[in-house]
Parts: structure tokens; sequence; C-alpha cells
């Protein structure tokens, strides 16, 4: 039996770089006092229809929907923050506090062709600050996204911003769009075409050089931005300026979801071939109150895990020395009394493994070395009969044997030691 299309099994070697991204994202979050939330990974599929767009690939295309025995139209989640956004309306999170900062990990799930960094179960690091509509909340998201990059040595990206004004302005883009577009249909690429008809902003995105060569005359989107947009994009340019947060403005920068408005970003590796976007999002001021709760303007973004791993895991450095203990038994007899001295590591909180094989002492303290393991604790005949353990230094080949009443006061100076 294979693992289906599209997933991937995340065995013991690989699950310490997921331990250290989730570890480095809840430290620098819970000092920014965002606090983590898990949302189901089954929603009503009204949910992203109402919240992503009915006429976007994700919707269209790409989500894993079936209906229950129940008769009830499920979607296993294509992203997060229509699901935070539920959370927040389901369980009053509003009246608590008048700003929420909330982030998520956690397994998303989308049909498109699997690649490198990009599968059908995949996962995102998001965060969600949910009751501010000011710029400077927009600025935060940001930095907190470059600190949680940096602190993971991922170096090499470029961020890129733009404004996509509010529902209004776009409208009025988008119809100067099309009506530009239009005279060069037959030249466009075709998912282009049909963009064009269903969601011409999405055409901005296109990867075609021929549609792209056509959009470089086509009309500019912050021709149609009042003043307030410009005002809240400007105010965010002049904090990552005062931050020394480099940034590109992509005046074709759309982001394929319906919810957004102002502020779109994203962070793209400059390190990987394709310059894959690592983390991308932005506001959306009205999804909340699109979906009956509370007028709540609200950004947040984000970052695919799988392609920030194959960023970042030669950059991760991890322990070459296991600080385990290593417990071996050589006794025909059953011996019982290792449950006390067990139960003493296990006081002082030290790892430990107790070979439960039927090897002969030099297969167990070979394993040991195999495991790059610093210490063995050897309990054979001789140990039981003089209740003793016999300590084997694998470093430095030394070994030495201490009573077992004193355990204890060994254990303490191995822990001062690890």
């Amino acid at each position: 039996m294979q693992a289906p299309r599209g997933t991937k099994d995340i065995i013991p070697e690989d699950i310490i770089f997921w331990q250290h991204i989730y570890k480095i994202a809840n430290e620098i979050l819970s000092l920014h006092n965002y606090k983590e939330i898990r949302t189901p990974l089954l929603e009503y599929t009204e949910l992203f229809q109402r919240t992503i767009g009915h006429y976007t690939d994700i919707v269209n295309k790409e989500m894993y929907s079936f209906t229950d025995q129940g008769d009830r139209n499920i979607t296993l989640r294509p992203e997060g923050t229509a699901s935070i956004a539920r959370a927040f309306i389901s369980n009053k999170l509003y009246v608590a506090q008048k700003i929420s900062r909330l982030w998520y990990f956690g397994p998303m799930f989308r049909y498109e062709r699997p690649q490198k960094g990009r599968q059908r179960q995949f996962h995102q690091l998001g965060i969600e600050c949910l009751g501010s509509c000011k710029p400077i909340a927009d600025v935060e998201v940001i930095r907190l996204a470059i600190n949680i990059l940096q602190e993971l040595q991922c170096k090499e990206y470029t961020l890129e911003i733009n404004s996509i004004g509010n529902i209004e302005e776009r409208n009025c883009y988008q119809e100067k769009l099309i009506e530009y577009l239009i005279k060069y249909k037959q030249d466009l690429d075709k998912d282009s075409q049909q963009r064009l008809n269903t969601n011409p902003l999405r055409i901005l995105d296109s990867k075609n050089i021929k549609t792209q060569e056509i959009l470089n005359k086509a009309p500019k989107l912050q021709q149609f931005l009042n003043l307030e947009s410009l005002n809240h994009f400007n105010e965010i340019c002049k904090h990552l300026t005062y931050l020394q947060i480099p940034y590109k403005i992509n005046e074709k920068l759309v982001r394929g979801l319906d919810y957004y408005n102002y502020t779109a970003f994203e962070i793209k590796s400059i390190s990987s071939k394709n310059n894959d976007t690592i983390c991308g999002g932005g506001r959306y001021d009205q999804l909340i109150q699109q979906l009956g709760g509370p007028t709540t303007p609200s950004v947040g973004w984000a970052i695919g895990v799988e392609r920030l791993l194959i960023i970042v895991k030669e950059k991760i450095l991890t322990e070459n020395n296991n600080n385990t203990i290593y417990i071996i038994i050589q006794s025909k007899e059953n011996y019982h009394e290792i449950w006390d001295i067990i139960k003493i590591i296990e006081k002082y909180k030290i790892k430990f493994e107790l070979d439960l094989s039927n090897s002969t002492l030099s297969k167990q303290i070979k394993k040991a070395y195999q495991l790059n393991i610093k210490i063995c604790f050897i309990i054979g005949e001789e140990e039981i009969k003089n209740k003793k353990i016999t300590i084997k230094w694998l470093k430095n080949h030394t070994q030495q044997q201490i009573h077992l009443f004193n355990l204890t006061k060994y254990l303490q100076y191995i822990k001062e030691y690890f």
C-alpha cells in the first residue's frame, strides 16, 4: 500500500525540522501576544464558496468536497483564514477583547498537480490580526513574517506589496481592464480568456509572457484608488522603510482570494529557481461581516511549510549528540527493579531508551554507538547481584560502577553534563 498521490509521511528523522519551525513560530508569536488556535479540518462547503469566491481556482478546481451521510456538503479546508473567521464568529471571540491576535499551524487540502514543495495535503503556518483597521497592523504582521523567516535562517527573499483598494475601486478598475483586454482576447492565454468573464483581476497574475506584454499597456489599478486607499498604503511603506525592511511595489500583485482589500503582499524566495512564494497575505476588512459577524477589519498571512522546509532544512542545526541514556539489560532472570531505575530517570526528565532486543552485550553497545549515544547503563548478572549499575561513557571509552543508592546523585551530575 502506498500513501495517496499528493500526500507524504512525515517520518521521525524529518519531524525534528517541523518541530523546530513550530517552536520558533511559537516563541516569536507568543512574544507579540498571538495565541494559537486550532480549527477543524472539516468545514461546510458554503464557508469557502462565500469567502474565497465562486470564480477562484480553489473553489472551482481544487477543493476536496463531498456529501456526508447526513446529506451535508462538507469540504476539507483548503486554506486557514476562512476557518479562523468562522471560529471567531462561532465562539464570539470579539466579546472579550477588541483586538484578537491568532495563529495556526496545520494541514490544508487542495487538488493540484503534486510537485516539489506542493502537495495535495500541505501545511500552513498563519497568523490573523482581527479588529484593527490601522496600517500599523499590516506592518506588524509583515514584520512578524520577516522575523520568523530570519530566525529560521531564510534570508534570501523579496517582499512584494501592493494596494488593491476596496471593492468599489476594484469594480471600477475591472470594467476598464475588461474594456482594454477584450480587444486582445484571442492573443491571451486560455486561462486568461476564461478569467476575462469570471475573475479578470487574476489575469494580472498570469505567467504567460505574451499576456504580460499585453498587460504592460493596460490601465493601472493605482489610477482608481481614492485618497483613503493611497494613504493607507503609503503609511505602510513609510513604516517598512523606517524598519529597514526592503520591499518592492508590484502593481500586478492581487492575490487569488476574493476577500482581500487594500493591502496585498507576498514574500518570494530568491534562492529557489522559480522564485516560489513562501508567504502570502493581505487585509480583509469585510470578510467577518460578510459571514454574519460584527464589522472586524483584519489582516494576516500564511506560510507554506513544505516550501519553507526546502529552503531552510539544511540551515536548521540539529544536535549531533544523542543526549539519551541507553539502558542495556544482560540478565536471564526477570529484573523487576529496572522499573525503579526508570522511575528515577523519569523524575530527572532525562531521555532514555531501554534496549528491548535479545542481542549480545557487544551488539547492544554497537547499536548505542550507531545512535550517537553518550552514556550506557549496563545491568547484568553481577550488577543485579551487587545492586550496582555499570556506566559506560562511549565518547572516551571509560566505564565505572555505582551503587543503586547513589543513582539519584549521579543523575544530577549527568543532567548538568547534558
